[in-house]
């Protein structure tokens, strides 16, 4: 969707006062009995009352909600943990929240915010005739900047984000990747009014007709704006991500590193021996090379970042046990650096192999170097 030329210069955000919500709460009823809205509304309500009337409400220990909420943790810090809800959401303690209930309660996300918010839009406009649209929003943190604003987990009958691309600046200029997150700055503005310790968890938001959809189409949902984990580019914490490349054993770990795009650098760009008798080549190829004959291949990587890297690992022979272990180090280093970039490995020679003969020698290298290992890493 993309903004239309009358975008309004102006909004109206009004919040209102709820009286305490329990499982089985007609929120319809409840939106219709305490607001003023009209068509083209965006009726914007906490997750906290949503999760409340669908029955998300516990009496257990906070760290057991979270590990039943959790599908995977991004990273931790003492009691603090960052994990992936089953919706895809990254949130602190998979969003389980203790603030505005009994003391020993706990309350979860709802289990399909996008599918509450549709039936909550669908009761509104069976109930009153108004075509409203409906987000729910839910308290997150930023990576990179101190403190939280509300974000749209929920969304119907509003488009999750506006697509600007193609579109001109005031200077003309074509804007490329420009998409604003409609739903988010919706949810993030109603805060403002709505705050946390107000008793008002619900708003009305005024002026925004141009973007609320037909009754009937919903939209995408609030889920579009969940990033691929092949696209997320911090999809893990620092510690964690040398973790899951060190051990590699963390398949779930392992999909969150981004995909390679033909722009990558080399992937093991600076990666050098620290021993005087251990040395590192790679070179660029498209293939493997062939065992049985000939190798003709050009020493590049295709345009759609396909093909590979031939890296092999040497060592000067008569070998000290210092040698050894730095050539094991400079292997595990660049298997590490393998699983971050999502290489996969075709080895082609290990330390039982034989000096390296001619060819090496042509190259002004001594024949006294043996291959400790030689390995094709290509692009999964």
């Amino acid at each position: 969707m993309t903004l239309p030329a009358g975008t309004p210069e102006r909004i109206e955000i009004t919040s209102y006062t709820w009286p305490e919500v329990s499982a089985g709460t007609d929120l319809a009823a409840l939106v219709a009995s305490t607001t003023d809205t009209a068509d083209g509304d965006v009726v914007v309500v906490t997750s906290k009352v949503v999760s409340k009337a669908e029955g998300r409400v516990a009496s257990r220990a906070r760290e057991d909600a979270v590990a039943d909420e959790a599908v995977r943790v991004v990273a931790r810090r003492g009691p603090t943990v960052i994990a992936e809800t089953r919706h895809g959401l990254v949130m602190a303690a998979a969003g389980v929240d203790a603030s505005n209930v009994e003391s020993g309660v706990c309350v979860a996300l709802p289990l399909d915010p996008d599918a509450s918010a549709r039936r909550l839009r669908d009761d509104l406009f069976a109930s009153t005739g108004r075509n409203v649209a409906v987000v729910i929003t839910d308290t997150s943190g930023r990576a990179w900047r101190n403190g939280q604003i509300d974000i749209a987990i929920g969304c119907a009958g509003l488009p999750a984000m506006v697509d600007l691309a193609g579109t001109h600046d005031t200077f003309g200029n074509v804007l490329a990747v420009t998409a604003p997150a409609l739903a988010d700055e919706v949810a993030s503005a109603t805060d403002l009014v709505k705050g946390k310790t107000t008793g008002r968890p619900i708003a009305v938001v005024r002026g925004l007709s141009w973007a609320v959809l037909d009754p009937g189409d919903h939209g995408t949902g609030a889920s579009a704006l969940v990033r691929a984990a092949a696209d997320d580019l911090f999809g893990l914490g620092t510690r964690e991500a040398v973790t899951a490349a060190v051990l590699r054993g963390d398949e779930a770990a392992l999909s969150h590193f981004p995909r390679r795009i033909p722009s990558d650098p080399d992937p093991f760009e600076g990666l050098e021996a620290e021993h005087p008798g251990v040395r590192i080549t790679r070179t660029p190829r498209s293939r493997p090379p062939d065992p049985g004959g000939e190798d003709t291949c050009q020493p590049s990587v295709g345009p759609n970042g396909q093909g590979g890297w031939l890296v092999r690992v040497d060592i000067r022979e008569p070998a000290s046990p210092a040698a050894w272990m730095a050539a094991g180090a400079l292997d595990a280093r660049i298997e590490a650096l393998a699983a971050a970039h999502g290489l996969c490995a075709t080895v082609l020679a290990t330390a039982a192999a034989a000096p390296i003969g001619t060819a090496a020698a042509d190259q002004g290298a001594s024949t006294d170097w043996r291959t400790v290992t030689q390995t094709y890493w290509s692009v999964a």
